[in-house]
């Protein structure tokens, strides 16, 4: 019986602590309840997967685990919010080791010449209560070409864990590789390269 007691409280605590209540009050889907001000890309929980047709026959994908970036917003001025966002190159995998040594050879990303892909946001416009469309300059391969991210916001608050207040986006962006110069097996190879973005940002203490 000794040790009831205290199981009891951690359990109540525990409770407590990730209670539906207290996590909704945390938590908030609207973007209206945001907190103003600058947000760094979390690397750990932020990645871009990609796919493309395989000759047809299937659909392959992909992932850049290393991502890092810079938000600034106000939801009150959305339009004016600035987004730069960069990838290493040489993150990519497709858990296919030779796979993944061909897609960074000079046939395709060479990432030797070309380590880095970076966006960088040119203009948003908000197209619903949760949803805008990030434009803005992207550079892969070495050129640089306007693409358009189709942001939704899921949620903004503070982390069970860390307690840092974060803010979470869904993206997705349609390019062409041949856009940028990467050419290789087309027609077989498919030309449009389909983007799901997933970004969660940590505000970045006040000075």
């Amino acid at each position: 019986m000794r040790h009831l007691f205290p199981a009891a409280a951690f359990a109540l605590a525990a409770a407590l602590t990730f209670s539906p209540a207290a996590h909704a009050q945390a938590i908030s889907p609207s973007p209206t309840a945001v907190q103003a001000g600058a947000f760094k890309l979390d690397p750990a929980h932020s990645k871009v997967t990609w796919s493309i047709s395989h000759f047809g026959f299937s659909t392959y994908v992909g992932q850049f685990s290393a991502v890092n970036g810079t938000l600034k917003l106000d939801p009150k001025a959305v339009g004016a919010s600035a987004v730069d966002v960069s990838v290493d190159a040489n993150s990519l995998g497709t858990l296919n080791p030779a796979l993944d040594t061909h897609l960074k050879s000079k046939d395709f990303l060479d990432v030797a010449a070309f380590p880095a892909v970076t966006f960088h946001a040119t203009g948003v416009a908000q197209t619903g209560e949760r949803t805008a469309d990030i434009t803005g300059d992207l550079t892969l391969h070495g050129v640089t070409k306007p693409v358009a991210v189709h942001a939704t916001f899921v949620q903004g608050g503070a982390n069970p864990l860390d307690k840092r207040y974060e803010l979470g986006f869904a993206g997705s962006a349609e390019i062409n590789r041949s856009d940028f110069g990467i050419k290789a097996y087309l027609p077989a190879l498919g030309d449009k390269v389909t983007l799901i973005i997933e970004a969660e940002f940590k505000a970045v203490p006040a000075a």
